[in-house]
């Protein structure tokens, strides 16, 4: 841990920046390894760049007063220290997450010191459920967050005053970074290699660590598109089954409207109410999801796949895919498709990973 009584000029020496990892009990250790192997990529770019930044100098603090941490996989972290006894300026703190956030969102304390120090931390951060220590300390209040995408509709429902973004791998609002689900704690962290150090060393790093400068598509390409759209009146619900099972009739409004007896108009309104979505919207995300399916378990051609799905052909598919998605029906099928190994579309993902990594 830093001594106390260091001077803010001997703490800033060449432009180190101090990063602060808070783990406990329960971390995904991902979520810290990830985000610290960016960091430490971008120190070792530096130096081969004989820049005279310092990089980041990075502790891993505990919530707990423990030699040794358990993580969620059982793999044992050993802390650089307790929260408790930091001292100094703080660059960058990144709060992670796993199933022991819950405990530590309800210890007063370390809110509290949350709390406290904020003021004085340039970035505030965390990553996937480390949103909800945040949102706890009450630090996401008025901002625009993410989180895991199985967890946003909790975070939205306990925490209404956070504006909560189901689709972001990660969100920078101001001096407050929240992100996705574990992985994309790196791709925030990159962004702030990025802000700091510039394109040219993030670009390096994300080739050495084999992934994205900036990840194309949201958390949508990896969650369900219709976790929010089962409505509870019996007859659209009765309805909503049929349009699953028909998708490549003419699911119009006004064909909608017939077959639920009423007027187009007012099923328009009635269904957005009950479903939360547009008629037409809910048709689009029905066959999205459909066709997403297709592409992860069979090989079956594109032109093909739009047919059945309703889309008429691949092309309109495609807009479909990117206004849902944000990425092409190709570019779900090369990283989702389950196919065996060695087959042609797991070569296609290995090489679309590699040829994009500093896209």
């Amino acid at each position: 841990m830093r001594r106390a009584g260091a001077s803010r000029e001997q703490e800033s020496h060449d432009a180190v920046r101090r990063v602060i990892v808070i783990v406990f009990p329960g971390v995904n250790i991902l979520d810290v390894a990830g985000p610290c192997e960016v960091l430490n990529a971008a120190t070792a770019e530096l130096a081969t760049r004989g820049s005279e930044a310092g990089g980041y100098e990075i502790e891993v603090v505990s919530t707990v007063e423990c030699l040794s941490v358990e993580t969620s996989s059982g793999v044992g972290l050993t802390p650089h220290g307790p929260y408790s006894c930091l001292e100094g300026p703080i660059d960058t703190l990144i709060v992670t997450g796993g199933p022991g956030v819950w405990g530590v969102a309800e210890d007063p304390a370390f809110l509290e010191w949350l709390r406290r120090i904020r003021p004085s931390v340039r970035r505030l951060s965390s990553v996937c459920t480390g949103a909800f220590i945040l949102a706890a300390a009450g630090l996401l209040d008025g901002h625009r967050a993410a989180t895991h995408w199985q967890s946003c509709e909790r975070l939205a429902h306990d925490y209404p005053r956070i504006d909560v973004d189901f689709d972001a791998i990660f969100v920078r609002d101001g001096a407050v970074s929240t992100s996705a689900g574990v992985t994309a704690g790196m791709d925030l962290v990159l962004s702030f290699v990025e802000e700091d150090f510039g394109r040219g060393v993030a670009i390096q790093v994300a080739r050495k660590l084999v992934m994205f400068v900036h990840r194309p598509g949201g958390q949508s390409q990896f969650s369900s598109l219709l976790r929010l759209q089962s409505t509870d009146r019996e007859p659209l619900r009765e309805l909503q089954s049929w349009m699953a099972e028909h998708l490549d009739a003419d699911l119009s409004v006004e064909r909608l409207a017939s077959r639920a007896r009423m007027s187009p108009r007012n099923f328009a309104r009635v269904f957005r109410l009950e479903a939360g979505l547009p008629p037409a919207r809910f048709v689009e995300r029905l066959r999205v999801e459909a066709a997403r399916r297709r592409l992860e378990e069979s090989g079956t051609a594109m032109e093909r796949i739009a047919r059945e799905c309703g889309f008429g052909n691949a092309d309109s598919m495609r807009r479909s895919f990117l206004k849902e998605l944000g990425v092409t029906p190709s570019d779900y099928r090369s990283r989702f498709h389950s196919g065996p190994a060695g087959s042609r579309a797991h070569r296609t993902v290995s090489s679309h990973r590699n040829s994009h990594a500093d896209d």
